[in-house]
């Protein structure tokens, strides 16, 4: 067994349990006694965003990484032959929508029959943001019962460094008749652009036309790790779950938190987490968000984003969270509920 002096963290600038214990100070806590660093990648991306070790956000290269984040890159790594294994999943309503010009008379999913949808491309080895994009397009078509092939699908030149830039411009310039966003920033950029919503894909009653990059989102770690430190990963997610305890009790903490992982302000968080944001952050392994998960990776490798079949079912290791639960009860009176979607 290797020696383990540091670990590392990475998640997603969304609502993640994660999130909160950095932000807390409660991860480096729990292992400080231990003499083990806990680092995360995003210290690293102004410096070094190219660099391998940043890149391990996406690729989970690095064996002792925790990772809370978008499926997409998750799926796409696992699918590359990466050995991880995924630990938890949340489910957290982002604000996803459908948005059209102010002007636009569009305000059915029947009537995205013929439109022409914005979808971003990136140069990017897992260009997450077009997979999102044509999911949420085919999430709202599907509410009328229509494909993505009903529809026009348009190509934009997505922009790294601004979310949601090309294609509100593409909307504002009238190359297109729809975007798809989801998440606090997307809030304050529709506002800039003047775009409204079209279709709340909130208000959907089934959830499986939701799926989407962050519904359901995975933590993964590294076989490796679960391997060699099977307690270091269970006391990780014993962390998590009590933050997201605190979060169900701290909604105004949680508010300011939640400015600071998205870069949004409080309109755009207000706007995207509503108020059972704050009761929706603990970890499960059910058998529905299991079958989700399974949703968006048949999705994926239809669209050619997967280059092999992930089995969901073989990825998932149930133990890890098992044990973290029996930790999180030993530690405190209070109920250690995981709650199933």
């Amino acid at each position: 067994m290797s020696t383990l002096d540091e670990i590392w963290f990475t998640r997603c600038p969304v609502p993640t349990a994660t999130g909160i214990a950095a932000d807390r100070g409660t991860l480096a806590a729990e292992f400080a006694p231990d003499g083990i660093a806990v680092r995360s990648l995003q210290e690293l991306h102004e410096a070094a965003e190219n660099s391998d070790l940043a890149r391990a956000h996406y690729t989970h290269e690095l064996t002792g990484l925790f990772r809370e984040g978008g499926n997409v890159p998750a799926l796409w790594a696992r699918s590359r032959g990466e050995a991880t294994r995924v630990v938890a999943l949340t489910w957290i309503e982002e604000r996803q929508a459908i948005l059209v010009r102010e002007d636009s008379d569009l305000h059915h999913p029947r009537q995205l029959r013929g439109a022409r949808l914005a979808v971003p491309r990136h140069a990017i080895d897992i260009d997450f943001w077009r997979a999102m994009a044509l999911h949420g397009h085919a999430g709202a078509l599907a509410l009328a019962g229509l494909t993505l092939d009903d529809a026009e699908v348009v190509d934009v030149d997505g922009v790294r460094r601004g979310q949601w830039e090309g294609e509100l411009s593409a909307l504002r310039d009238g190359r297109v008749d729809a975007v798809y966003v989801k998440g606090a920033v997307a809030v304050e950029t529709a506002r800039r652009y003047g775009a409204r919503v079209a279709i709340d894909l909130d208000a959907a009653p089934d959830r499986r036309h939701r799926v989407n990059n962050g519904t359901p989102r995975p933590i993964t770690v590294h076989q490796r790790l679960l391997d060699e430190h099977p307690t270091v990963v269970a006391r990780f997610l014993a962390v998590l779950l009590e933050s997201a305890d605190w979060a169900a009790g701290n909604g105004t903490d949680l508010a300011r938190i939640l400015s600071l992982e998205t870069g949004a302000g409080a309109e755009g968080v207000a706007g995207a987490y509503g108020p059972g944001t704050a009761g929706s952050l603990q970890l499960s392994l059910s058998e529905e968000r299991l079958d989700l998960l399974a949703q968006q990776e048949r999705f994926l490798r239809a669209q050619g984003f997967l280059s092999a079949r992930v089995d969901i079912r073989t990825w998932a290791a149930h133990e890890p969270l098992r044990e973290a639960l029996r930790l999180r009860a030993a530690s405190s009176t209070a109920p250690s509920a995981s709650s199933p979607v």
